[in-house]
């Protein structure tokens, strides 16, 4: 069964809203989102000055896996990409490919480029790559377009219940 989604009330989003309902300390950070922007993540990290590799995307990904559809979210920095072979291999998984972004929207409640791993709509296995503990705090999207959330990387882990693993690789 999935698990409720918070509603937003006053607090903007379903993530934030998870992060105040978990009492996981955090602080918004609001941007001017380019809509021509091609790379949302990269667009954060530039328009907040921030190290792209303290900077966080999530990325749904379609699986030969039985649960939740083979749907996994993936979280690795914007400073590399998401290594699907890794990312098989951590789960356990023969195959692994992008999702669709219209499935991918749909099942998050989000829209793309605004896709964050906390407050979805239906929460999702996580795998969040291992270079993310090695910052104080990282930065993910805060459920839309022009807001992210900083926030220690142990509490995303703990919230999003993620596991651990090498699923980034360096831009080639």
């Amino acid at each position: 069964m999935a698990a409720k989604r918070p509603r937003t009330g006053t607090s903007g989003t379903p993530a934030v809203a998870a992060l105040v309902a978990a009492g996981v300390h955090f602080e918004p950070r609001h941007y001017e989102h380019d809509p021509a922007a091609r790379s949302f993540g990269a667009e954060a990290a530039a328009e907040l000055g921030v190290d792209p590799a303290r900077v966080l995307k999530t990325l749904v990904v379609q699986t030969d896996l039985p649960a939740d559809k083979g749907l996994i979210v993936a979280v690795v920095p914007v400073s590399g990409q998401l290594d699907l072979k890794a990312l098989a291999r951590e789960i356990g998984c023969k195959t692994a490919v992008l999702a669709d972004p219209e499935v991918a929207a749909r099942v998050t409640g989000y829209l793309v480029g605004g896709i964050s791993p906390i407050g979805q709509k239906r929460s999702l296995r996580t795998v969040v790559d291992v270079s993310a503990l090695r910052q104080d705090t990282v930065l993910v999207s805060g459920g839309r377009r022009g807001l992210d959330v900083e926030l220690a990387p142990t509490d995303l882990v703990a919230l999003t219940n993620a596991v651990i693993g090498p699923i980034a690789k360096d831009f080639a």
